[in-house]
């Protein structure tokens, strides 16, 4: 079943056009990776699904209801968070004050903590460090900081964008490690990602998007074995 479906998606920044008439689905339980070079479009289809950027056109559902013009701390109630590039921590809070923060939809306290333990499971180095200043941890640690606050607001699609970003080899296996286990666990992912290969791997489907359009959709398996693909974005 399509959970996520983006239909001829047009944004512009001024008269520059950023997505020109994009589509794609993402089915519930999938990990679906958005692969291109840098300026594709990648990062503006996160953010205009998410509400943070306007459309020109076009049509985004989520579990079958329109949410193209729905604000982006609504879109968020309805179960979906975004991680965004760059990470973005609170960087005087502390860790688990980030954490928190992630979690401001929700009301239950009990499901909030149950919700806190989880996370720390995830990631056990945000257990150590909860009273940490989130500014002090590492690359990686932020990135795991920024990912565990997205998913205390229990959601049942997950966005992330450039999640491996200027880490290093080991904290990148680690990542993708988790986002496996969290897609195990039954949280669907759509992720963005540089590291074309990497994302491949632990996909579903992919799409490849240049200059703002789809140009191949597919299978990651058959995806990874495309010559064009290979010679594109997997260095080879």
């Amino acid at each position: 079943m399509s959970m996520l479906k983006v239909t001829d998606l047009c944004v512009k920044y001024g008269v520059i056009p950023a997505l020109q008439g994009i589509s794609f689905e993402v089915n519930q339980g999938e990990v679906i990776a958005l692969i291109g070079a840098n300026g594709a479009g990648k990062t503006t289809t996160l953010h205009t699904i998410t509400g943070l950027v306007e459309k020109a056109s076009g049509r985004v559902e989520f579990e079958g209801r329109d949410i193209t013009k729905m604000p982006a701390h609504k879109i968020v109630e309805l179960g979906m968070a975004h991680v965004p590039e760059g990470r973005r921590v609170f960087p005087q809070m502390t860790v688990y004050q980030n954490l928190m923060l992630g979690a401001f939809t929700r009301k239950d306290a009990a499901e909030k903590q149950a919700s806190l333990e989880a996370v720390y499971e995830h990631f056990p180095r945000l257990k150590e460090r909860a009273k940490q200043s989130a500014g002090t941890l590492s690359g990686g640690e932020q990135q795991m900081l920024a990912m565990g606050r997205a998913l205390m607001s229990k959601p049942r699609i997950i966005l992330m964008d450039e999640p491996s970003m200027g880490l290093s080899p080991i904290f990148v296996g680690e990542i993708f490690k988790i986002i496996e286990t969290v897609s195990k666990a039954g949280t669907t992912v759509l992720l963005v990602e540089q590291n074309a290969k990497k994302a491949l791997s632990i996909a579903d489907r992919a799409y490849v998007l240049e200059t703002g359009k789809i140009s191949i959709e597919g299978p990651a398996k058959e995806l990874m074995e495309n010559d064009e693909i290979r010679k594109a974005y997997l260095g080879e």
